[in-house]
């Protein structure tokens, strides 16, 4: 490892979906190299991915800038859990209950709801040019048969491919979200999301995330397209879903047709300090 200089970075997560945070005023020369390399949980800190945030206090409600870099190197437009834990750093900061953050999926606003953070996720989008689909589609996938799921392909921020089954704890997510993730139908890739409904209405939710390339604890955008997808194939009809990945619970809203809302607690774990510039590696499969 080449080492020049370190930069400070905070630890989060929300429900199990962790984060290293690093404020974007510090200076990072390759920012994939960097996430790569820390994001493993081996040899690094261990996270799902950096958030590099800009905070502009200026503003009325104060804005936060928010880029993530996934463990692979990319970057992600969007990550519900990621923003609530961009918001929560930015209210840490400012002392205000509400903000604005932007996203490269637009501008979201973020509030405090007790102990927990919520923030709007936009418009769930079935599309097939909002997923992204491949060509072949014209018309929204909602229920196909591909490797043996049926599957629902929707946006939420990042696409999504949504299959309901029986029981997630039934599911080798590592063994078959990866055919579903390189499908021919996501041009771009897809998280692959299995839900199951429960007894109080709700739902248990598995991810397999595009860029961490792997499960994870928890996963916002997916919450999101599994009450989105449950209510486009009239599994349920409530305006308010709970959703429970393996890292706690987040209760999806519908305060409008159109948008969802995402809300759940999120956790700040520690501080610490990291290498700034390290080689290029890449990521532990």
């Amino acid at each position: 490892m080449n080492v020049h200089g370190e930069v400070s970075f905070e630890k989060y997560h929300g429900t199990g979906n962790d984060f290293i945070v690093v404020d974007a005023d510090e200076y990072v020369p390759d920012r994939a190299a960097f996430a790569t390399r820390h994001c493993d949980r081996t040899d690094g800190v261990g996270a799902d991915g950096v958030l590099f945030l800009a905070l502009e206090d200026r503003f009325d409600p104060p804005r936060v800038v928010m880029t993530l870099v996934q463990p692979d190197g990319s970057t992600a437009a969007m990550c519900g859990n990621g923003a609530r834990v961009a918001a929560a750093w930015a209210m840490e900061r400012t002392g205000a209950d509400a903000v604005m953050i932007d996203t490269q999926a637009g501008t979201r606003h973020a509030r405090r709801e007790g102990e927990e953070i919520s923030i709007e996720m936009g418009e769930p989008r079935f599309e097939p040019e909002v997923v992204p689909l491949s060509d072949a589609y014209d018309e929204p996938m909602l229920g196909e048969d591909l490797e043996g799921y049926a599957v629902t392909a929707l946006n939420t921020g990042v696409p999504h491919a949504v299959a309901f089954v029986d029981d997630v704890e039934d599911v080798d997510v590592e063994a078959v979200a990866p055919p579903l993730r390189h499908h021919d139908a996501f041009p771009e890739g897809a998280n692959v999301t299995f839900a199951s409904r429960r007894d109080d209405g709700g739902f248990d939710q598995r991810t397999f995330e595009r860029g961490v390339e792997g499960e994870t604890a928890s996963c916002g955008t997916g919450a999101v397209a599994v009450a989105a997808a449950a209510r486009a194939r009239d599994h349920v009809t409530a305006d308010v879903v709970r959703v429970s990945p393996p890292g706690g619970e987040l209760v999806v809203s519908f305060p409008t047709d159109e948008a969802a809302t995402l809300t759940g607690p999120v956790a700040h774990e520690f501080d610490g300090e990291a290498a700034a510039t390290v080689e290029r590696l890449e990521p532990s499969p």
